[in-house]
């Protein structure tokens, strides 16, 4: 089981960093930034883009995988995308993970570039995954779709990991699940919802069974994918405590995931914990697990001297 925490981009760099450093110093095998132009209550309040965010963090760390949970198509193009994402992955040297979804309905991001919710989110999502898998496997790519043009977009160099950066693509639904087992490294889902936690981890059993289908479905091996679980879409926080850490940790291994992720603990409101309960669970717990080893195709890096 690996394990990943979350960093929400809303302090300064000189707040931030400690954070991002001792994630990699702690034990942990990922960490990730929120891509979102504000968040739910925390939208008043201080607030940093995720690929800047991201672009510091590989410059404070060396080893620890660094991700989006989740970019999404609500304020992003594809082609320029493709570029950003590009040039983290070099600056990380080939330590990018893309965490990518369809994005909340009615979320602020949507009401604050005025464009509101959209017909065909779930085919937008697609186009915007399937656009972004050619920019970043091919020299140049021409597109015209329902949602995006490209014109002879230039990818050179490419990513350091090749074919492409890893896709962790978030779906809890059956149209979001065709995209995930057709061009994820990795699933991520936040399962159903609720405050029922017990019925909570049930719709997750049940999320788990509908994706094995699905990869059935294409012929595609399980072992192939990675699974995630994003413990504090729960109705209770991972970071409460050690046991109830160390309880979710068991409950998502036994339901076939590889990998769990938590947020650092905040001082009040949402993700509200102490920082003392992450350094036990870092120390009593993160040792006992074992990893799994990454699915098969792992992403390769490329040779540096292909990199000019």
């Amino acid at each position: 089981m690996r394990t990943g925490i979350v960093i929400l981009p809303e302090h300064r760099w000189w707040v931030a960093e400690p954070k991002w450093r001792a994630a990699e110093e702690l034990g942990f095998h990922h960490a990730w930034t929120y891509d979102h132009l504000g968040w739910r209550t925390l939208v008043d309040g201080p607030w940093f883009g995720a690929v800047p965010t991201l672009t510091a963090a590989a410059t404070v760390t060396a080893n620890i995988r660094l991700g989006t949970l989740v970019a999404t198509p609500n304020f992003r193009h594809p082609v320029p995308f493709a570029r950003e994402l590009m040039t983290l992955d070099d600056i990380s040297d080939g330590r990018l993970t893309l965490g990518v979804g369809a994005g909340a309905q009615g979320g602020y991001d949507l009401q604050v570039t005025g464009t509101g919710d959209q017909p065909g989110r779930a085919a937008r999502f697609g186009e915007f995954v399937e656009l972004l898998d050619l920019l970043l496997t091919r020299e140049r790519t021409t597109w015209s779709g329902k949602f995006y043009t490209a014109e002879e977009a230039r990818s050179a160099p490419g990513c350091v990991q090749r074919p492409r950066i890893p896709f962790l693509v978030a779906a809890n639904g059956p149209k979001a699940m065709d995209v995930a087992v057709r061009y994820g490294t990795g699933w991520v889902t936040t399962g159903p919802g609720g405050d029922d936690i017990e019925a909570w981890w049930r719709g997750v059993g049940t999320m788990a069974e509908q994706f094995d289908e699905k990869l059935a479905g294409i012929e595609r091996a399980s072992e192939t994918i990675d699974r995630y679980l994003l413990l504090d879409a729960s109705p209770q926080y991972s970071l409460a405590g050690v046991s109830v850490f160390r309880d979710m940790v068991g409950r998502a291994q036994d339901l076939g995931f590889t990998d769990v992720i938590a947020h650092w603990p905040r001082a009040d409101g949402v993700y509200a914990g102490h920082e003392s309960v992450l350094e036990r669970v870092a120390a009593e717990v993160l040792p006992e697990l074992t990893a799994v080893p990454m699915p098969w195709p792992a992403p390769q890096r490329q040779d540096q001297s292909d990199r000019g």
